[in-house]
């Protein structure tokens, strides 16, 4: 169960696929769906024999269908069939820890909760899963996943998957690897934009929102306002740490060490009283960005405002 669906279709997948053998599933595999289905429905499957295998595996997908009915396996949870494997996928949210099937459920089975990462955890989850699979990543090109892709681990898994077909194993997949296949400028990004605010570089970042200017359906600007807020709110943070070395940035601020130096070498840049000025401004834009008083104005010509208020 969880927010995030993509393990709770991972764990369904890897069990409807490995535990009965081909000529097992014919006879002892059932996947249901809970919209067209009871929890009366669901036990009576349950409680089947298997037919000439130790296992049954019966598999409920879109279980959060049966969420005002699904109190009434408590029943069979405190006393389930030793020969069935019954997989509930209930995805988006959770089931009410406070009651009785909850409490039964970890006693007789297996309760895994699928959270939702944070923006902060995308990048590591990246290197991870590349980690297990023989390959590596530069840390800006899991930047620019991350940007481009946001928190959904699905679609970054698809996106991974097609550059693994491609690449051999061993192999770092670099930004470059990125703009070829996956179609992300490794030039004209958010990511670069932020690099360009953060070091006072006027010209790239000109440059940069001209792009985005002209490009308005890959660049939306309310995802350009979002993540140069993130920047500057971790930036504001860092002007309050006492110890400002790389390692402690990183920690305090739970960003990949590889970018702690970038983030020190803002806040020299940008006093403390002048990044709470630039909150201050990007909490108007962002307003501004979702049509509020701007009908009129180009995303272009306000992201080029909003970047010459913040680096002025």
């Amino acid at each position: 169960m969880g927010e995030e669906p993509y393990y709770v279709d991972n764990i369904s997948k890897y069990i409807e696929n490995n535990v009965l053998s081909e000529e097992e599933k014919g006879f002892n595999q059932m996947v249901l769906y809970g919209r067209d289905v009871t929890i009366e429905d669901v036990v009576g499957q349950a409680k089947r024999y298997p037919m000439m295998s130790e296992y049954q595996v019966v598999i409920v997908k879109e279980a959060q269908d049966l969420a005002r009915t699904i109190e009434k396996l408590v029943d069979y949870a405190e006393n389930p069939q030793p020969s069935t494997i019954l997989v509930l996928n209930y995805k988006y949210k959770t089931i009410d820890k406070r009651k009785k099937l909850y409490k039964t459920l970890k006693k007789s089975g297996v309760v895994f909760e699928s959270k939702k990462l944070y923006d902060n955890q995308i990048g590591d989850w990246i290197s991870r899963v590349l980690s297990g699979q023989n390959y590596t990543i530069a840390p800006k090109a899991s930047q620019m996943l991350a940007e481009f892709l946001g928190t959904d681990l699905s679609k970054i898994s698809n996106e991974l998957d097609k550059l693994k077909i491609i690449l051999p194993k061993g192999t770092q997949i670099t930004p470059e690897h990125i703009e070829l296949n996956i179609g992300i400028s490794k030039d004209y990004n958010n990511f670069e934009l932020q690099k360009a605010v953060g070091a006072r570089d006027f010209l790239k970042a000109n440059q940069i929102i001209k792009y985005f200017g002209e490009n308005p359906k890959d660049n939306p600007m309310v995802v350009t306002v979002s993540l140069l807020f993130s920047f500057f709110s971790k930036v504001l943070h860092l002007h309050g740490l006492n110890d400002k070395s790389p390692r402690s940035v990183s920690t305090a601020l739970k960003i990949n060490p590889y970018f702690a130096n970038e983030y020190i070498a803002t806040s020299r840049n940008y006093p403390m009283r002048k990044v709470s000025g630039i909150i201050a401004t990007l909490r108007e834009f962002d307003v501004k960005s979702k049509g509020v008083g701007s009908n009129a104005v180009k995303q272009g010509d306000l992201l080029k405002e909003m970047i010459v208020r913040i680096m002025n």
